[in-house]
């Protein structure tokens, strides 16, 4: 596991992976200046790990009631923040619903009882129906469009009086929208999920594990502390099928991926409990590395691109030429140019948004 993780990243996920044995940590935070602090809540909210990490401070702290006191003032401005978004997340999907858009709310409530800082949906409606529901229903406006967004078919909103994006994938999932049938799993087998006393329709266990998937081991290459723990409750609920999970991630050449990212959850667990989910056989042959190559990089947990990414992605755009979709595969081989591009457009403006 990570050997050169940073204290602060190594504190959030004892906190949040081994709370009632988190005594070193909730002494590392007592002994932060002001600044340091911040920065810890600045770090929390980029894992998405605000509430868990600091519910276990609030509540463990209680030989130092000052500490106490700001962990709860930190809980109390997260829980009213998520309490408008999902007010408006709900409104949003009922709109979208009775506008003739089925949707499925991706990600964005596998955090809780934290929430992402933006808010994801997948629908297998069409674009134009989309963008009026939202533009004349909602108010939104419409946020300008990457290159990646256009090649997946996303689209970002900004609404009035919601701090978050709503980001909307349009019959279409993966970073250059090579996924289509894989994506209509996400409406045909969708669930209930109630929050709060709004109940919204988010994404089997199965295609929660196959989008966090796509994002950390296909797009970003980085781990949250998050992706660690919401993956965690499923596989310790026992909710996941894993002969469902590889026929899902078949579909699009992502089996390996799948397996590795699972095999990555676990070894991080284990470093930090000792003990961790065991994983069936077929995942752990399938699985193409684990956790010992994940290095420590600014707020998050990378995945080497080269070699272990790059595998990754030869593989997929391998099945997908063999198996003769054409449509994806030349989406696919789109994606080293992006990447290209995105990397310079970095280097000269320290930004990649237009390309991303």
């Amino acid at each position: 596991m990570p050997k050169t993780i940073s204290p602060q990243l190594d504190v959030l996920s004892r906190l949040t992976l081994d709370p009632q044995h988190a005594d070193t940590a909730i002494g590392y935070v007592a002994g932060l200046s002001n600044d340091e602090r911040d920065q810890l809540v600045s770090l929390a909210d980029s894992n998405h790990v605000v509430i868990r990490a600091f519910q276990a401070v609030a509540q463990q702290a209680s030989n130092d009631a000052a500490l106490a006191a700001w962990a709860r003032g930190i809980l109390d401005r997260e829980r009213e923040r998520i309490q408008n978004a999902l007010t408006f997340l709900h409104h949003i999907c009922d709109e979208l619903e009775q506008g003739g858009c089925p949707v499925t709310v991706m990600k964005s409530l596998d955090h809780w009882p934290d929430l992402g800082n933006d808010l994801d949906l997948y629908t297998t409606a069409e674009e134009r129906q989309i963008v009026r529901i939202m533009t004349t229903r909602m108010g939104a406006h419409v946020e300008p469009r990457s290159w990646g967004d256009r090649l997946a078919n996303k689209w970002n909103f900004a609404v009035p009086r919601l701090p978050e994006a709503v980001e909307v994938h349009a019959q279409r999932l993966g970073q250059t929208g090579e996924h289509t049938a894989m994506a209509k799993r996400f409406i045909t087998r969708r669930v209930p999920k109630t929050l709060n006393g709004l109940t919204f329709l988010v994404p089997a266990p199965e295609e929660r594990v196959i989008v966090a998937t796509l994002q950390r081991m296909y797009r970003h290459f980085y781990f949250r502390v998050c992706d660690i723990l919401n993956t965690l409750n499923l596989l310790q609920n026992g909710e996941l099928d894993f002969a469902e999970l590889k026929s899902a991630a078949d579909l699009g050449g992502i089996w390996p991926g799948v397996a590795t990212y699972l095999k990555i959850v676990c070894d991080y667990v284990e470093h930090y409990r000792g003990t961790a989910p065991e994983l069936p056989q077929q995942v752990r042959a399938a699985a193409r590395f684990g956790g010992d190559v994940i290095r420590a990089g600014g707020k998050f947990l990378r995945v080497p691109i080269l070699p272990n990414g790059a595998e990754l992605y030869t593989r997929q755009i391998t099945h997908t030429a063999m198996h003769g979709d054409v449509p994806a595969t030349l989406r696919l081989s789109l994606l080293p140019y992006l990447a290209s591009a995105a990397a310079v457009a970095f280097r000269i403006t320290g930004s990649d948004k237009g390309i991303w």
